[in-house]
C-alpha cells in the first residue's frame, strides 16, 4: 500500500528532516521503558500483566514501524544540508530494530513460561538497568539533533553532542563487559536447566544487548554528521 503524502511526517520533513527522527526516537523509547516491567513480570511469574505488557509493546512497535516508513516515503531525494539521505535513513533503521528486539524478546517470553534462573539474576539485573543507562543516553543525543542544525553543527552545541556521543561507546563497552558475565553465569548452571530453556534465555540475553549496540550505532551515524 503506498502511503500518502498527506501525513504530518510529510510536513515536518520540510521542516527538518530530524524531527520525525525525534519523533520515532520517543516512540521506540517508550518500548524500552516497558523492559524493567516485562521481566518484573516474568520474575513474579505474573502472566496477566505479562501479556498485557508485550501487547503494549506490539503496540508501540507498530507505531514504530509505521512513523519509520512514512519517513522513508516522504524524505526527499536531496536535502540543502550536510547531511546524507543514506545516512538519515541509516539512524532511523537503527532505532527502529531496538523497538523490534524488544518485540522479539517479549514474544519468546509470552510464547513460553520462562524462569529466570536464580544464578543470572544479579547479573541480568545489572544489564537491564545498564541497557536502560544507555537508552537514555542515546535519546537525550537524539532530542540535541535539532539544536546541532541551528547552529550549522558547530560551536559549543557540536562539542556537547561529541561529548554524548563518547558516553554512549564507553557505556556501551560497560555493556559488553555484564554481557560476558551474564552469558558465563548462564553458562555454568546451563547442565542443571531445561535445555530449551537455556537457548531462549541465550536468546533473550543477545537481544537486551543488542539495544546498545544499535545505539552504539547511532552514536557513530551522528559522529558522522559532526564530521561533515
Amino acid at each position: 500500500m503506498v502511503l500518502k503524502t498527506t501525513s504530518p511526517l510529510a510536513g515536518l520533513l520540510r521542516k527538518s528532516p530530524f524531527k520525525p527522527i525525534q519523533e520515532h526516537m520517543r516512540t521506540v523509547m517508550s518500548c524500552v521503558m516497558l523492559l524493567p516491567a516485562l521481566f518484573d513480570a516474568v520474575y513474579t511469574q505474573n502472566r496477566e500483566e505479562l501479556f498485557n505488557l508485550a501487547k503494549q509493546i506490539d503496540k508501540l512497535e507498530s507505531d514504530a514501524d509505521a512513523i519509520k516508513s512514512d519517513y522513508r516515503h516522504n524524505m526527499p531525494k536531496t536535502l540543502l544540508m550536510p547531511v546524507d539521505r543514506k545516512d538519515l535513513l541509516s539512524l532511523i533503521h537503527e532505532q527502529d530494530s531496538i523497538s523490534d528486539g524488544i518485540e522479539k524478546i517479549s514474544q519468546i517470553l509470552t510464547n513460553r513460561d520462562m524462569v529466570v534462573p536464580d544464578a543470572i539474576k544479579g547479573e541480568f539485573d545489572a544489564l537491564l538497568e545498564a541497557t536502560m543507562e544507555i537508552s537514555s543516553q542515546a535519546m537525550v543525543m537524539i532530542e540535541e539533533l535539532d539544536e546541532l542544525v541551528h547552529v550549522g553543527f558547530s560551536g559549543k552545541e557540536h562539542d556537547r553532542v561529541a561529548l554524548m556521543i563518547l558516553g554512549v561507546r564507553k557505556s556501551e563497552h560497560n555493556v559488553d563487559k555484564i554481557l560476558r558475565r551474564v552469558n558465563r553465569a548462564l553458562f555454568a548452571v546451563e547442565g542443571e536447566l531445561d535445555p530449551v530453556s537455556v537457548m531462549f534465555w541465550y536468546k533473550i540475553i543477545e537481544e537486551v544487548g543488542n539495544i546498545s549496540d544499535h545505539e552504539e550505532n547511532m552514536a557513530d551515524r551522528l559522529l558522522l554528521f559532526l564530521s561533515k
